[in-house]
C-alpha cells in the first residue's frame, strides 16, 4: 500500500506532467471542409454593405464577418457584437451595449464608431428605407451605439437585425478608410469566426479559422467554398471526397445522393419563394398589360409535378411570394393547374395561337427551376427563352430595371410581409418594375402603424390585391436539397431555423479519423 508522502509526492508528479504537456493538436482548430457551390463566386459575397435581396451572401457573412444581432440556433435574433439591446417606450430610439472582447481580425476592438460606420456605408438591399427613417446615430462611448428614429417604425430590428438586410453586419472603419473600397474587396478584415485566405474569382474562396472570435474557437481550420455551377459535377466531387458538402443536388441526382453509401441528403426549408415577375404589364402594347393572360400563364404551370420532379416533393406550394412563416402572411387560394382553362383566358385576350413572350430572364444558378415553368407556359402557347446571367450580373440587371419581357424572380433573405413586399411589388421599390396606386397607398398606410392587429389586415388587403390583380407568379417556397459526405460530424445544415446554408461555421465538425 502506497504511503501518504508517496502518494503526495505522485500527485505533484502527476500535476507537473500535466501542466506541461503540450494542448493535443485535436483541441486546436484541425482539418479542411469543402463545399461545391451551385453558384459562381464574387467579391459581393463577402461585401455586407452590398447585400441583394438574396440569402446567398449570408453564407459567407456568417463565416468572414459578425453582425450586432443575427439568427442563431433556436433563436431569431440573437446577440452578438452586442451583448443586448433595447427600444424607448415611444419607439424612437434603439441602444446596442457591443460586447467587451470581440476584435476585428487585425486585432482591432469592434467599437460604436464601427457600427455607425458600417450603417452609413450600407448600399444594399432596403438602404432607402433605413436611412430615410434613422435620423441620426450617437456613439456616446466606444460600447454604446444609440439609433434614433425619425418616427416609430415597428419593422426598425425586423431589417437591420435580420438577414433581411446587411446593414448590422460590421466593416473596420480604420481599416477600410486606410485600404479603400477596393482594397477592402481585395483583402477583407472582418469580425467573424474565419478570416480571408484567398480568393479566385468564380474558382474558390478560402477563410482560414480565427482563434480570436469571442463565441468560441472554430473546430475546423480551414473551409474552401469552390464554385461548381454543373450539378453532376458537384455530386462527382462529393462521390470522391472532393467535396464535403454539394449545395442543390435536385431531381435525379438527390435520389442519387440517398441511394449512396455514406452520403447523407438534407433538404434545406427556408423562407426562399420563387416566382415570375411580368416586367412589362404597366406597357399598354405588351400581352402581359391584360390581367388574363397573366391568369393564363399561372394556370399553365403544374407547381406540383415541378416540385416532385425537382426537389423530390419537399418544397411548399404557396400561390405567395411571402413566405408562410413570416409575421403578416395571408394564405392566397392555392394555384391551380389547368392548361385549358389556361388556353381559353388566351383566346379570350386575343392569342387564341398564342404569342411570343421573348426572353425569360434567370439567376444562371436556378435554370433548373426555370426550364420546366418555361415548358409549362410553353405548352399552352406562351413562347419564351431561358435567358440565364451569372448571378452577380443578373441580381445588378434586374435590380437597375434593364430587363424586359419575363423574369424569374426569387428572394431568400428574412423579413415579414411587409419588408418582402416593398422592394418587389411596391412602386419604387429595389426590384419593382410598377405598381398599383391602391396598394402602394396601403403599403405606406401600414408602415407607421403601431397597431398589430391594424397591420397585419391592411397587409392581408395588400397580398389579397396582388393576387387578385396577378403581378406575379407565384410558383413556390424553396427547400434546398443539400449532399453532405462521410467526414462531416456536423455539418451546420438546419441548425439555424429557415436558413440554407451551414452555420454557425464555429460549430461546424469532421468525424475523428
Amino acid at each position: 500500500m502506497m504511503s501518504p508522502r508517496v502518494r503526495i509526492a505522485a500527485c505533484v508528479l502527476a500535476l507537473i506532467v500535466v501542466a506541461s504537456t503540450p494542448v493535443r493538436a485535436a483541441d486546436a482548430p484541425a482539418g479542411q471542409l469543402t463545399w461545391a457551390l451551385h453558384f459562381s463566386l464574387a467579391p459581393t459575397l463577402y461585401e455586407p454593405a452590398e447585400t441583394p435581396g438574396l440569402i446567398t451572401p449570408f453564407l459567407v457573412l456568417y463565416a468572414l464577418h459578425d453582425a450586432l444581432v443575427k439568427p442563431m440556433p433556436g433563436k431569431a435574433m440573437t446577440g452578438s457584437l452586442a451583448e443586448s439591446w433595447n427600444a424607448s417606450p415611444d419607439g424612437l430610439v434603439h441602444e446596442f451595449v457591443l460586447r467587451k472582447g470581440a476584435a476585428f481580425h487585425n486585432g482591432e476592438p469592434v467599437t460604436a464608431e464601427d457600427v455607425k460606420f458600417s450603417f452609413e456605408r450600407y448600399r444594399g438591399i432596403s438602404a432607402k428605407a433605413l436611412k430615410d427613417r434613422v435620423a441620426s446615430i450617437e456613439t456616446p462611448d466606444p460600447r454604446h451605439v444609440r439609433f434614433r428614429l425619425r418616427q416609430p417604425w415597428p419593422d426598425f430590428m425586423t431589417i437591420y437585425a435580420t438577414p433581411a438586410t446587411g446593414a448590422a453586419w460590421i466593416v473596420p472603419r480604420k481599416y477600410v478608410e486606410k485600404v479603400g473600397e477596393e482594397g477592402f474587396k481585395k483583402a477583407p478584415v472582418g469580425a467573424g469566426p474565419y478570416k480571408f485566405v484567398s480568393f479566385t474569382p468564380g474558382v474558390e474562396l478560402v477563410l482560414e479559422a480565427f482563434d480570436g472570435y469571442w463565441r468560441k474557437a472554430p473546430s475546423v481550420k480551414r473551409l474552401v467554398f469552390k464554385a461548381v455551377p454543373d450539378a453532376v459535377t458537384r455530386l462527382a466531387m462529393l462521390k470522391r471526397g472532393e467535396a464535403d458538402i454539394a449545395y442543390a443536388m435536385t431531381g435525379e441526382l438527390g435520389e442519387e445522393v440517398r441511394r449512396t453509401p455514406g452520403l447523407t441528403l438534407r433538404p434545406t426549408p427556408f423562407v426562399a419563394t420563387h416566382w415570375l415577375v411580368f416586367a412589362d404589364q404597366w406597357d399598354r402594347g405588351s400581352p402581359w398589360h391584360d390581367r388574363r393572360v397573366r391568369l393564363a400563364a399561372s394556370l399553365a404551370v403544374n407547381r406540383q409535378a415541378i416540385n416532385e420532379a425537382v426537389t423530390l416533393g419537399y418544397s411548399r406550394i404557396t400561390g405567395s411570394i411571402i413566405p408562410a412563416s413570416f409575421e403578416f402572411f395571408w394564405q392566397p387560394p392555392l394555384p391551380a393547374f389547368d392548361p385549358g382553362k389556361a388556353r381559353q383566358l388566351l383566346a379570350e385576350a386575343g392569342y387564341a395561337k398564342g404569342f411570343d413572350a421573348g426572353d425569360l430572364w434567370c439567376d444562371a444558378g436556378v435554370c433548373v427551376y426555370a426550364e420546366p415553368v418555361l415548358n409549362d407556359l410553353q405548352a399552352v402557347g406562351i413562347k419564351a427563352r431561358l435567358r440565364p446571367l451569372e448571378r452577380a450580373g443578373f441580381m445588378k440587371a434586374y435590380q437597375e430595371k434593364k430587363l424586359k419581357n419575363i423574369i424569374f424572380g426569387l428572394s431568400g433573405i428574412f423579413g415579414n410581409a411587409a419588408t418582402r413586399l416593398e422592394p418587389f411589388v411596391i412602386s419604387g421599390g429595389a426590384f419593382a418594375y410598377g405598381g398599383y396606386p391602391d396598394v402602394d397607398g396601403l403599403f405606406r398606410e401600414q408602415a407607421s402603424e403601431l397597431d398589430p392587429k391594424k397591420r397585419e389586415a391592411t397587409l392581408h388587403r395588400i397580398q389579397q390585391l396582388v393576387h387578385d390583380k396577378a403581378m406575379v407568379l407565384p410558383i413556390w417556397q424553396l427547400a434546398l436539397l443539400q449532399g453532405v459526405g462521410s467526414r462531416v460530424a456536423e455539418s451546420g445544415l438546419g441548425l439555424i431555423a429557415d436558413y440554407p446554408w451551414s452555420a454557425p461555421y464555429e460549430d461546424l465538425r469532421l468525424r475523428a479519423r
